[in-house]
């Protein structure tokens, strides 16, 4: 990556910056060798179409540049940064996520919808299936509300499924969370997650993206999203995944940026646990409480303690405090639907409150 150029942008650079992150066939890589060949983006669109060629850069990405929309597009972001909570980070302002900085492909621009300043806060990445089972939604928000009250900000991708549910349980124990999408903010993919986007970004969290305003969801778009995902993140926790996941590569991607990379184990049988018992034969870390995570993480500056969850667990435990019992059982004494004693209990399991022997919970003494 060339080296930092000034905070300081002017208007006309600044314009001249979305214009060349409008080409196609210009991706980060591209972007930063036009700028460091010749100092500033607006350089760069002034400079010979011979100089282009001569740095490798695509023929329509040259003649793109002078282009009625490339200008429009431009004017556009440029129209939308001036909404409030709607910003623009640069790869090279002082306040741009120095993990992220250290990627050779790292997005020159950052499109974001809410609070920019978290983006500087220690991530953990929670990602998996879009068709997850229950269990494994309710798994992935037992992680993420207690990695949250723990001084994590939760990031995944926005998709359904875990990241959803990741997402909604930070905001739900009052933590922050960063969705990054494969689309362009003003094409929000999936649509049915509008809502909870709308609330992130209300509750003092964000939506972000590397993408054009308006680019639409294509199938390219999606692995270059994720590299964003584990790239802000010390560490990427997948909780179910097929063999053909896409939070398969978030892993991958996550290793190779050497970020921690941790699988939740499930049942031999199910298919959505292949993906994980396939990372954890790679080498991926093998969890089944928090403090595990937390453990690998005890060198990184800035980190906070880990608190407890204050849940409304107390009739759970009070109940195994007498006898143990099944989770049907559980069900029936406590009166409580089987979905909820599912989630409370696994969160029980993660604070280390509760634990299950041969089918049967057991409260733990302290």
């Amino acid at each position: 990556m060339s080296q930092p150029l000034s905070s300081a942008c002017s208007p006309a650079e600044l314009e001249a910056r979305l214009r060349l992150h409008l080409l196609p066939s210009l991706g980060p890589r591209r972007f930063h060798t036009l700028i460091q060949a010749f100092g500033n983006a607006s350089a760069a669109l002034s400079a010979p179409a011979s100089a282009w060629r001569a740095l490798q850069v695509p023929a329509e990405s040259s003649d793109a540049r002078r282009s009625l929309g490339v200008r429009d597009g431009a004017a556009a972001a440029m129209r939308w940064l001036e909404a409030c909570d709607q910003h623009l980070l640069m790869w090279d302002e002082p306040c741009y996520p120095g993990l992220l900085a250290e990627l050779g492909d790292a997005p020159p621009l950052l499109f974001i919808a809410g609070n920019p300043a978290i983006l500087e806060k220690p991530q953990l990445a929670i990602v998996g299936s879009r068709r997850a089972s229950r269990p494994a939604l309710d798994t992935a928000a037992a992680f993420s509300r207690s990695l949250s009250r723990g001084g994590f900000v939760i990031t995944s991708g926005l998709a359904l499924g875990v990241d959803g549910a990741a997402h909604q349980a930070a905001l739900d124990a009052g933590g922050q969370t960063i969705g990054v999408l494969g689309t362009g903010l003003q094409k929000l993919y999936p649509q049915r997650h509008r809502a909870l986007a709308a609330a992130m970004i209300a509750q003092g969290s964000a939506v972000i993206s590397e993408f054009p305003l308006d680019a639409g969801p294509t199938a390219s778009n999606f692995p270059r999203r994720n590299r964003i995902i584990s790239g802000l993140s010390l560490g990427v926790l997948v909780v179910e995944a097929s063999l053909a996941s896409g939070s398969l590569i978030t892993a991958r991607l996550a290793a190779e940026q050497g970020r921690e990379v941790y699988a939740i184990p499930g049942s031999i049988h199910h298919p959505g646990s292949k993906g994980c018992h396939q990372l954890i034969r790679d080498g991926a870390l093998l969890v089944e409480t928090v403090d595990q995570i937390v453990e690998t993480l005890q060198g990184w500056q800035r980190l906070p303690p880990l608190q407890a969850a204050a849940t409304p667990r107390h009739e759970l435990v009070d109940l195994l405090l007498a006898a143990p019992q099944t989770t049907e059982g559980l069900a029936s004494s406590s009166g409580w639907p089987l979905p909820r004693v599912l989630a409370a209990l696994t969160e029980l399991e993660l604070a280390g409150s509760v634990c299950n022997e041969a089918g049967r919970w057991f409260a733990r003494p302290g």
